[in-house]
């Protein structure tokens, strides 16, 4: 088809139809940025929103710990808690002496008796006496003592050892031997480390 109208015209409608295409392009623009100014509207409304709901359940908190007392609740768990530790560091120091006694004496040698046993006033430790037929007894008392396979004790020293003479002691064991020791670290004789009472 042949176009016979005149250049002005055919340069107007060209220009017409190119008009039309950009207000459709300026109308959509336009409504893109209505869209986007309208979700950000509503997103800043929604965390406002959210912020002011955060604000009151924090308040509410607050007023529940003050009304529940938070704090005296706070001082009574540390309070328990502090006499548990004081609990666990007295039965940490409790000896069972009835299994304490029945080692000692298996550690005995032949011809030597377990007379006594006093706490000392030094932490961990004890003053045991025994009763020997002869000096040599007496002494092997404390070595058997100190010996780390029977797991009682760190170390044994030797205070003393006494012997009156055979003439004048009436008394199948003449020599006396008093010796200090501390107890071992794993002691399995203290109520902690032996789990208590079996």
């Amino acid at each position: 088809m042949i176009n016979l109208l005149p250049p002005e015209i055919k340069n107007n409608y060209k220009y017409a139809r190119r008009n039309t295409r950009l207000r459709l392009w300026v109308v959509i623009c336009l409504m893109t940025l209505v869209g986007l100014g309208g979700l950000t509207t509503y997103g800043l409304l929604r965390l406002h929103q959210s912020t002011t709901d955060y604000q009151q359940q924090i308040s509410m908190t607050k007023q529940l710990f003050k009304k529940e007392s938070f704090a005296g609740t706070q001082k009574q768990v540390q309070d328990i808690s502090d006499s548990l530790k004081l609990a666990v560091m007295v039965l940490s120091k409790e000896v069972l002496f009835s299994e304490l006694i029945k080692q000692i004496g298996a550690s005995m040698p032949n011809d030597a008796n377990l007379t006594g046993l006093n706490i000392n006033q030094v932490q961990g430790g004890l003053s045991i006496t025994a009763d020997a037929t002869d000096y040599k007894t007496a002494s092997q008392v404390e070595v058997n003592l100190s010996d780390p396979a029977n797991k009682i004790f760190s170390s044994a020293d030797l205070e003393s050892i006494t012997c009156q003479s055979t003439g004048t002691a009436n008394k199948a064991y003449p020599c006396v031997v008093i010796i200090r020791a501390l107890f071992a670290q794993n002691n399995p004789f203290l109520f902690i480390n032996g789990k208590g009472p079996s």
